[in-house]
């Protein structure tokens, strides 16, 4: 089964908004392990706090998508990237 599938089929097993609210709660865990990273982490516990971060991500990214699939937005959020990026690119210069 491909990944769109398996979101799609999780949006429609536990609900567009229960999912959303999962989204929120992913990003919060990510904030929250990216500060534990700045704020608590030393040389002889960094991995530690990099992997809880990699895992974190994982979940933002999956969520994410299935966010862009809630609300049919692949190509607005592409569009907004290719912006944002150029603007960075341009601030870069």
């Amino acid at each position: 089964m491909k990944d769109t599938e398996i979101y799609n089929k999780a949006i429609d097993k536990f609900g567009e908004k229960s999912q959303a609210f999962i989204a929120i709660e992913e990003m919060s865990e990510l904030i929250k392990a990216l500060c534990k990273y700045y704020n608590r982490s030393d040389n002889s516990n960094k991995e530690k706090y990099k992997n809880k971060i990699a895992e974190e991500m994982a979940d933002v990214e999956i969520m994410l998508k299935q966010l862009s699939l809630i609300f049919n937005m692949d190509y607005r959020i592409n569009k907004e990237k290719e912006f944002k990026i150029n603007r960075l690119e341009q601030l870069l210069l």
